[in-house]
């Protein structure tokens, strides 16, 4: 285990450090397994960096490294720097939405400053061959968080009128909901417009590729 660290600066100088190198080299250093694929284990490479990292918030729905009040989140990418799918920012709550602000949300306490770690792959190529990019800070900006406030606000609404079926991967700007469940087995409570008890697929919160792909194109100042 790797000890938290203690200030933003530490967190850059550890997540600089892996910059340029392959998980399986890292891995091997640090005595990890790394799978064959990730098409199982969708989460490991994100878990595999914050072990790296010293990040201390498990499971909790905080921020990865708390006491900064900062998020991290690895990026796949492919080595011509395209983004490969979108971020898992949180679960969408689907029930007991009505008093919660925007302030008080996992959307919002995740995303105030996110280090973003790119992690660079080819679809053939296997998961120790993955390099880890240079990775670089994010705050969003006054425009963004407005962004990301009425999309969150409106996937809520339609959660608090019980209008589940209403709420697809097309809506938000920025976020958009998306099914999270490892296969369609998985269901959760949900509250219809009746104020009755269904049973449903989980959702959550997800940023689309085209805006990290603006983020990672503002860090290289392509744009």
């Amino acid at each position: 285990m790797i000890d938290p660290p203690r200030t933003e600066t530490e967190l850059m100088q550890r997540a600089e450090k892996l910059a340029g190198r392959l998980i399986g080299e890292v891995a091997e250093a640090m005595n990890i397994s790394v799978p064959q694929s990730l098409q199982r284990k969708k989460g490991w490479q994100g878990q595999f960096i914050e072990q790296c990292l010293g990040a201390d918030s498990g499971n909790l729905s905080q921020p990865d490294f708390a006491h900064l009040n900062i998020e991290l989140k690895t990026l796949p990418i492919d080595y011509d720097g395209r983004v490969q799918e979108s971020t898992y920012v949180c679960v969408l709550n689907l029930q007991g939405q009505a008093l919660m602000h925007w302030t008080e949300s996992p959307v919002y306490r995740k995303l105030q400053c996110v280090l973003w770690v790119p992690v660079a792959r080819n679809s053939n190529e296997k998961v120790i061959q993955s390099r880890i990019a240079t990775p670089f800070l994010w705050r969003p900006t006054d425009e963004q968080l407005a962004t990301l406030r009425l999309d969150w606000e409106h996937a809520v609404e339609l959660v608090c009128l019980g209008k589940i079926d209403q709420i697809n991967a097309r809506q938000g700007e920025i976020l958009q909901v998306r099914p999270k469940a490892a296969h369609s087995r998985v269901l959760t409570k949900a509250t219809d417009r009746e104020g009755g008890m269904i049973e449903t697929l989980p959702r959550g919160f997800y940023l689309r590729p085209q805006f990290t792909q603006t983020l990672l194109m503002q860090h290289l100042k392509l744009i």
